[in-house]
C-alpha cells in the first residue's frame, strides 16, 4: 500500500549564507581557543561549526503542510474548516504584515529571509486568532492547495 503524497509541503530552510556563517562561528572559536594548542583549535572549529549547524538547521526546519482537511504550520494543525480566504502577498505586503499592519493575536509562522507570505482568514468565532500569516516561498501553491483540499472536504 503506498500512501499519497500531501496537496503541499514546504520547509522553511535557513538560507545558504547561514551555514557560511555557522562556518565562520567555527572559526571564531578556534581563534579564542588558539593559544590552547592545535588540539582544542581544531576542536573548537569542529565544535563550534557543529552547535551553530544544528541551531540554523533546527530554527530552518519548520514546515507547512496541507494534510486531509488540516493545515500544519510548524506546530499548529488547524483544520480547514476553521479557516476563510488565503490572501497571497509579495514582498511589500508581506513586510508590511510583518510590521505595522500586524495584529498582536495573529498566528505568525514568520521568517524574515523569505520575502513572500500568505495571509488566511480565521473565520472561527471561538478562535480569538484573526489570521494566520505563513512566510512561504510558493504562495499560490499553498493557497490553490488550500482552496483544493476545502472543495474535496
Amino acid at each position: 500500500m503506498q500512501l499519497s503524497a500531501p496537496p503541499f509541503e514546504e520547509r522553511l530552510t535557513a538560507p545558504r549564507t547561514w551555514w557560511l556563517m555557522c562556518f565562520l562561528v567555527g572559526v571564531s572559536m578556534a581563534l579564542i581557543l588558539l593559544p590552547f594548542g592545535t588540539l582544542p583549535l581544531l576542536g573548537g572549529l569542529v565544535g563550534g561549526t557543529a552547535v551553530a549547524a544544528v541551531v540554523a538547521s533546527s530554527y530552518g526546519s519548520i514546515r507547512i503542510r496541507v494534510v486531509g482537511d488540516s493545515l500544519i504550520a510548524g506546530e499548529a494543525k488547524i483544520p480547514l474548516s476553521a479557516l476563510g480566504e488565503a490572501e497571497i502577498m509579495d514582498q511589500e505586503e508581506a513586510r508590511a504584515w510583518r510590521t505595522y499592519k500586524a495584529n498582536p493575536r495573529a498566528f505568525m509562522l514568520l521568517r524574515s529571509y523569505i520575502p513572500t507570505a500568505l495571509r488566511v482568514e480565521v473565520t472561527d468565532p471561538q478562535d480569538p486568532t484573526p489570521y494566520l500569516y505563513l512566510s512561504t516561498r510558493e504562495p499560490e501553491r499553498l493557497a490553490a492547495a488550500l482552496k483544493a483540499a476545502r472543495t474535496e472536504a
